[in-house]
């Protein structure tokens, strides 16, 4: 289990070892390490989903170890609730980013191994605080740099617990 401590309240997150077994373990040392402490949700789209885990407060670029293979056709779909984790373009590419669907977003399914249909890869749920995911979507976002979306009032996640 790992607590996020957010600015709004603390989210819940059980990991699942069993079908994403590299992508659970790199987001669990992830936290262990302190990783998330400080970072922002920086990118939230109402009736989509609020992604974390790669900027620091005022819009700073963390650092990351390197990218993890994506496990996204392990069987589970990115609903309501779930985590998955961001990449770019290129489906391997996954390292400390990740989201929370916010409605089911069967879309973002794995489909093939085609470029185009590798999709995201879920790797846990929230099990405790989808309710303070949800008030992430009252916030006003706006364009920041290159970034669309972004909170205007920062939603920071202050700090990490691993149990």
């Amino acid at each position: 289990m790992i607590t996020f401590k957010t600015t709004l309240g603390d989210i819940k997150i059980e990991l699942d070892f069993d079908k994403a077994p590299n992508t659970a373990k790199n987001f669990q040392q992830y936290a262990e390490d302190g990783f998330y402490n400080g970072t922002i949700f920086h990118r939230v789209i109402k009736g989509f989903m609020a992604q974390g885990g790669g900027f620091s407060s005022g819009m700073g670029e963390k650092e990351t170890r390197e990218s993890i293979e994506n496990e996204a056709s392990n069987g589970l779909s990115n609903k309501r609730g779930t985590l998955a984790m961001a990449r770019t373009q290129d489906p391997h590419s996954a390292s400390a980013q990740f989201f929370i669907n916010l409605v089911d977003n069967n879309f973002l399914d794995f489909k093939n191994e085609s470029v185009q249909g590798w999709g995201y890869c879920v790797f846990g749920e929230v099990v405790e605080g989808m309710d303070i995911v949800d008030k992430m979507t009252l916030v006003d976002t706006g364009r920041l740099g290159h970034h669309d979306d972004v909170p205007k009032e920062e939603i920071l996640i202050e700090s990490t617990i691993v149990e």
